[in-house]
């Protein structure tokens, strides 16, 4: 119960868009996703962090990566050499950037290798952009970045789905999915990205401009989702789905963020559907 209660408390702590669906998936399937969701949170910690040096989130990010890609099973993940990498930084980094190595480890041993390489790689894109300071120029870059840590994680989940019901999804909504949830993330958290000095917005754009990127990419998603027969992974979907959506209608309103209260009524609506 030690690890599994922990999980849970790092979920509800670092997402309540995803802690609600994660804690709804059957068992297996949850153990797969939160592990997923944990690891990419961890190395998305590192990129975001706002004191550590651009040579150190680089150096971490890809020592992470190489970690991950030396290992073959979890009965043999060597969780040694990730406390050595963290050596320095025991008090700067968050909790769940110095536990990756457990959540790697989360999950069910056959699924467990396929969400050590999609980190491994999203960490290693990672790095990249940070190496040159998050340029966004033209919309083809807006679209590798979020493919990068975000559209990729659409596909993960399409196969941490077949891996565990054998349903094959169309793999384009996936990348629509990440793309559109990460739009959001942007136009939410414009202001402190400015304040650190990286502007995610191609040249010219405006906020309109990334609210239609966000709605296209939402849309595409949200089709293909809706023509999905009814589970736990498609309540998994349509969760940050609808509270991407209301989000954007928060932004316009002036708000910040979704209150609490909305993404309480928002997801229980949900499931009464």
């Amino acid at each position: 119960m030690g690890l599994h209660q922990d999980v849970l408390d790092m979920l509800k702590k670092t997402s309540r868009t995803f802690f609600i669906p994660i804690s709804h998936l059957p068992s297996g399937l949850q153990e797969a996703v939160s592990s997923a969701y944990l690891c990419m949170r961890a190395i998305d910690e590192i990129e975001d962090h706002p004191t550590l040096e651009k040579h150190g989130k680089m150096r971490y990010l890809r020592s992470i990566s190489r970690l991950l890609q030396a290992q073959t099973s979890v009965a043999t993940f060597a969780h040694s050499g990730f406390s050595t990498t963290y050596n320095k930084q025991q008090d700067t980094l968050p909790e769940v950037t110095l536990r990756i190595s457990e959540w790697a480890c989360y999950a069910p041993e056959q699924i467990a290798p396929r969400i050590w390489d999609a980190t491994a790689a999203m960490a290693e894109r990672m790095a990249n952009w940070v190496a040159n300071g998050w340029k966004i120029r033209t919309e083809s870059d807006l679209d590798s970045y979020t493919f990068a840590v975000a559209g990729a994680i659409g596909l993960l989940l399409c196969d941490i789905w077949a891996w565990f019901d054998g349903v094959q999804m169309n793999r384009t909504p996936a990348i629509h999915f990440g793309r559109g949830l990460q739009a959001v993330n942007i136009l939410r958290n414009r202001t402190e990205d400015l304040a650190r000095g990286v502007d995610f917005f191609p040249a010219g754009w405006s906020r309109e401009h990334m609210q239609q990127y966000a709605m296209h990419n939402l849309s595409q998603a949200d089709t293909y989702s809706k023509s999905l027969p009814p589970g736990p992974f498609v309540f998994f979907i349509q969760t940050p789905l609808a509270l991407a959506y209301a989000t954007l209608e928060a932004l316009a309103r002036g708000e910040s963020k979704l209150s609490r209260s909305a993404v309480l009524q928002l997801t229980q609506q949900i499931k009464d559907d």
